[in-house]
Order: structure tokens, then sequence, then C-alpha cells
């Protein structure tokens, strides 16, 4: 069977405490779960459009955007990267309605671990779409804020003792140690007191929330594939983390390849 179109970061949920995915291409969603195991073909067909205008474009910008609508929209600021430099109170903010609807909502601050322990944020609603997207194989929401400034700004704090990044190749090859993100978290949070009680931070005490993925073989080696190297990539599907297809012939990040269009065969 082929679908063809163009694609975008896979959709996630959980499952009785398995991520499941779900992998757009055009207007078709594909349970892309049930294909482990199976022998894929994936085809670039050298053909991206903006997915915001919709035009036809050579190279793609902030994961599938045209330059112009890379520098035009709020999503593809740097404050999407850094919140903590949310200038949207300045009046500088590119979509000033997109800041209110977006950055203006309850935020979570958590720890997870997808490659050993790390802080991040994200917005209350995107829970627990996030973590997956990232391959954590657990997650603790900690503290709620009313904003994105203010997530960011406690996440800044709390790097001072906790790492905010995800070593992808430990991730993909599953090479993470068990950690109490609860233990964690009470250990955390007295160092940062003072500066979550002046931003309205909630203390949140959740129990960390396990994740499995649906995985039959983690690579030893990781071979990155690439379309704008490898148009026609090809392999067993041995299973999916984070946002990677793994391969037998390597392992794919879909959401760095938003926009492209390719054909599917299974």
């Amino acid at each position: 069977m082929q679908l063809s179109g163009s694609i975008s970061k896979m959709h996630t949920h959980l499952n009785m405490g398995t991520a499941q995915y779900q992998l757009k291409i055009g207007d078709k969603l594909l349970n892309i779960n049930d294909l482990i195991g199976e022998n894929i073909s994936l085809e670039f067909n050298g053909q991206i459009n903006c997915a915001n205008c919709g035009k036809a474009i050579k190279k793609s910008y902030s994961q599938g955007f045209c330059y112009p609508c890379c520098q035009k929209l709020a999503r593809c600021d740097l404050c999407i990267m850094k919140p903590e430099t949310c200038h949207h109170h300045l009046g500088t903010c590119r979509e000033p309605q997109w800041g209110l609807d977006n950055c203006f909502v309850p935020h979570v601050i958590y720890l997870a671990n997808s490659s050993g322990v790390k802080v991040g944020i994200t917005r209350k609603s995107n829970i627990p779409s996030r973590w997956i997207d990232q391959g954590a194989v657990s997650a603790l929401p900690i503290l709620e804020v009313d904003t994105r400034l203010k997530s960011g700004q406690i996440e800044v704090a709390l790097k001072a003792y906790v790492n905010d990044k995800t070593n992808w190749r430990k991730m993909l090859k599953n090479e993470v140690d068990s950690v109490d993100l609860e233990q964690v978290r009470d250990e955390l949070l007295p160092k940062i007191q003072t500066l979550s009680a002046e931003l309205g931070a909630t203390a949140l005490k959740n129990k960390a929330l396990e994740i499995n993925y649906p995985v039959v073989e983690y690579p030893s080696k990781i071979n990155s594939l690439n379309f704008d190297k490898t148009p026609s990539i090809s392999g067993v599907l041995l299973g999916i983390k984070g946002q990677y297809l793994i391969l037998d012939s390597g392992v794919l990040n879909i959401r760095k390849f938003g926009s492209y269009n390719i054909t599917l065969t299974y």
C-alpha cells in the first residue's frame, strides 16, 4: 500500500502506558505502530511546501516553513526556544493574538528522564505529548504557572542544578538509567523557593509518569538517515521513540523533515 503527501511531526498519545504514533501524510493519518516489524520505504520526491503559506521551497526553516514565514510567525521566533526572552509585554510580538492564545495559558515546568534527568517546560495542554516527543521514559510535572515567560524564568533557574538537553543518541539506544524523579523534585524545589513564590508558581505533587515505547530492538550504533542526502530510505521498522523511526538501516527524525512530500510504501 502507498500513501503520498507532505509530512509533519507524528501525532502522539498514550494508551495503557505505551506511546502511540500517527504519521500524517497529506490529509491521511497512519497508525505507524501497526507497521512495526514490517518492511517500509519512504521516498522523498524533491518537493517541499511551506506549512503556513503552501509555497514551493527548496529549503525549509523551523521544521517546515519558508524563510519569509519563518521571519514573521511568532511560533518561529527565538522566544519559542528560549521562553525567558518572551517580549509580548513590550508590544513587539510578531503575532500578538497567537501569543495570547499560546503563551498566556497555563504552563508546566517538568522533570523528565530521556537520557538522564532534564528540566523542561510545556503548555499544560501538551502533556504527555511533549514527553513522548522527547523520548522520555519517565516524566514529572513539578510546578505550574500562568504564562510561558514565567515558566522560562523558572527553567533558567533550575538549569543551574540540572541539564535541559537530551542526548538523542543515548535516548535512541535506550541507554537510560532509572531515576527517582520525585526525589529529584524534592531536592530542587527548595533551591528556587523564593523565585517560585515571586512568580506565583503552584507546586505539583504528582507521581512520575512511566512511558513505554513500541520498540522491538534498539540500535547499538546510530546511523542518522537524511532525505536531503538519501531521498530513498527503506528497511524494517524496528520501533519508534521520540520523533524517530528506528529502522534496521538507521534512524529517521520525522520532525526534522516537516513539509517534505514523500511516498510511504508498506
